[in-house]
């Protein structure tokens, strides 16, 4: 069972047909959708501010979310993946956006809808990514516009098989 915990008055919820996995830690002011997911040594830390997650979304393995007390708070919209080891502090992301592995967002930044945040990415506070676009570097730059189906190839695919994967570990938990 993951560790769920009490901060400051604030409970974390949950909506229907969540996976979380065994060792993810989830704290205070945290309000996650249906259909998600938060994997293996993912924290999602709501003890200074708020968190809140839409629909079919997965946080994947080491993957972090904090905020910054009083200044931020994270914002996740729907159908969105946030990879291994990614780290997203006090920032908005919008619809359809996958960040990449090991990639960084750090406070007010706001990442539009259909956008792809590459691998090992820095997203500097209060940038602005637009709708569409792949961000990529150490500062993260824009790098290309993206098309709808590499939309349906990335972004989708991705959230759909990670949906997958949680009803796996939800069906055989056999040792």
């Amino acid at each position: 069972m993951a560790l769920i915990r009490n901060v400051r008055g604030f409970t974390p919820k949950f909506g229907d047909n969540c996976f979380l996995a065994e060792n993810a830690v989830i704290i205070g002011d945290v309000v996650i959708g249906n259909d998600c997911s938060i994997w293996y040594s993912a924290v999602l830390r709501g003890d200074v501010n708020s968190i809140r997650i839409g629909n079919r979304v997965n946080i994947q393995d080491g993957a972090v979310l904090h905020t910054t007390y009083e200044k931020s708070q994270v914002h996740i919209g729907n159908n969105v993946s946030i990879a291994h080891n990614a780290t997203v502090h006090g920032a908005i992301i919008e619809d359809n956006v996958l960040v990449g592995i090991g990639a960084t967002i750090l406070d007010n930044a706001h990442i539009g809808t259909n956008s792809i945040i590459a691998a090992g990415s820095l997203v500097l506070a209060n940038t602005i990514v637009e709708s569409g676009t792949i961000y990529a570097g150490v500062p993260a730059r824009k790098v290309k516009d993206i098309d709808p189906e590499q939309t349906r190839n990335t972004i989708d695919r991705i959230a759909n098989s990670y949906l997958m994967y949680s009803q796996w570990y939800k069906e055989d938990n056999s040792i």
